[in-house]
């Protein structure tokens, strides 16, 4: 059998190739374009929709520039301080009802924050800068009335970046990371490493910041994160120069680690 002759096969050659390198590009400008519905899973809800909580507390509607942050805060009788709670990329106010009593019941205010875009938020995530803009916001909303040593900063997954970088510029008594990452840079580079960095809008370089807080950094991560993996705490907490704790909790998946006896046992320590 006769083979195909040479410069037919150099056509089909360059054909696959520029196949592949235009699907290659084409990948990338959907992952340039589409970020934000990638890496961001808001639900919404009407604006006349009503929270039901056991606790009691005060919507608060927060202009920001180019939106409004919809807040719950919750107060108690003789506060401690109070805990801004910044939550994963997937969870809104409605999704975080066992979170107000986590805190409550050991003698702090909450304020639960729904990003723009999210719950009754108004406004669309359209950049990082904005996002640290806005729980920047929040935090001296918080100033009105609670001392910076009152305020405690608790990032859970897509929270903790934002978390990270809100300590890394103001002075709260502490901050806490529930299953953080590295950076999105990083979590990226493992996932997807075909996806060249420079497209990134949202790298969220926790490694980069976390090296300038001052407060006392605590980190709880499941050695079983199938998301986050927990050697993303370990590299994290090598950045640290502030006092630090990293809490592994065996077995822990990315969710529900508040369920584990050793996180209830290790937060009545820090917030006693």
């Amino acid at each position: 059998m006769r083979s195909p002759p040479r410069h037919l096969l150099r056509k089909a050659l360059r054909i696959l190739t520029a196949s592949l390198v235009g699907g290659y590009l084409v990948t990338c400008l959907i992952l340039y374009f589409y970020q934000e519905r990638l890496l961001f899973h808001p639900t919404v809800v009407p604006r006349d929709f009503v929270y039901s909580f056991a606790a009691p507390f005060t919507e608060v509607a927060l202009p920001v520039d180019g939106a409004t942050l919809d807040l719950l805060h919750f107060q108690r009788p003789a506060p401690k301080g109070v805990v801004l709670y910044l939550h994963g990329n997937a969870d809104t106010i409605q999704t975080d009802a066992a979170v107000p009593e986590r805190f409550l019941c050991r003698g702090y205010d909450v304020v639960l924050l729904d990003y723009r875009g999210y719950g009754k938020s108004s406004g669309a995530i359209t950049n990082e800068p904005a996002l640290h803009q806005d729980v920047l916001a929040v935090y001296r909303y918080l100033r009105q009335t609670y001392r910076d040593d009152q305020i405690v900063l608790y990032g859970y997954s897509l929270g903790t970046g934002l978390a990270v970088q809100l300590a890394a510029v103001t002075s709260p008594r502490m901050l806490i990371l529930e299953a953080p990452y590295v950076s999105m840079a990083d979590l990226v580079a493992q996932k997807a490493p075909y996806v060249p960095l420079f497209l990134l809008k949202y790298p969220l370089r926790s490694d980069q910041w976390i090296g300038q807080v001052r407060c006392p950094i605590y980190l709880f991560h499941g050695t079983q994160d199938s998301l986050i993996p927990y050697s993303s705490s370990e590299r994290l907490r090598a950045s640290i120069t502030a006092p630090s704790e990293l809490i592994p909790l065996a077995g822990g998946d990315h969710g529900g680690l508040a369920t584990f006896t050793a996180y209830q046992e290790h937060l009545d320590q820090i917030l006693r």
